[in-house]
């Protein structure tokens, strides 16, 4: 199978660690999306990354789908427990959500300085602070979200803090997030998570 990714996307990352914690024989496919000749575009009809390419020409796209065809192939990174489960869905959707805003951000500061939104700039920046609050409150005193250790809830808290270090770094996380920083040093040791740290990729200039 093909992955078709882009190196600062922090959703490319949840489904790139998932694939490699998993031990699922893959490809990574470098794309930009932004750019003409995206390949992206030819696979999926909303031409977004990560973009999953089967072994019999099946595509999936969109980072929860593709986790959820991954579990259903190999699970083990959501709990069986109901409760614990939905805890792993609400974790993900604010980590997500906090994602969101900051490339919202990044998107409004390339347009010209006098035409960025200072209101729409504050209510993202409301909603990442929000849910780093959010994320931090959440973590159990075993530094995990549930009792199943490393699973989904996980992958993608560390992948939108590595996202926030990437394009929202003046924001100190780390000050405001004890609990958070402590499970982000403690996988960042961990090979899925060092292989897939994410770097800037160039992103055309509003016209």
């Amino acid at each position: 199978m093909k992955l078709f990714i882009a190196t600062p996307s922090p959703f490319a990352r949840k489904a790139r660690v998932t694939l490699l914690e998993k031990q699922i024989p893959h490809e990574i496919v470098i794309d930009n999306p932004w750019q003409p000749a995206s390949q992206v575009k030819g696979l999926n009809p909303l031409a977004k990354i990560p973009t999953l390419v089967l072994d019999d020409g099946r595509v999936i796209h969109d980072s929860k789908v593709i986790f959820e065809y991954l579990e259903l192939e190999r699970p083990g990174y959501l709990p069986q427990d109901k409760r614990e489960k939905i805890i792993h869905r609400l974790v993900e959707v604010v980590a997500d959500g906090v994602c969101d805003a900051v490339v919202m951000t990044f998107l409004e500061n390339q347009r010209p300085e006098g035409s960025r939104s200072q209101f729409w700039l504050s209510r993202q920046a409301d909603k990442i602070r929000a849910g780093v609050h959010e994320l931090e409150q959440k973590i159990l005193p075993s530094g995990t979200f549930t009792s199943l250790g490393l699973g989904l809830a996980e992958i993608a808290t560390v992948c939108a803090l590595g996202y926030l270090d990437l394009r929202y770094a003046d924001y100190n996380w780390r000050s405001d997030a004890p609990n958070l920083l402590k499970l982000f040093d403690g996988l960042m040791q961990r090979a899925s998570f060092l292989q897939t740290v994410p770097t800037v990729q160039e992103v055309p200039a509003n016209r």
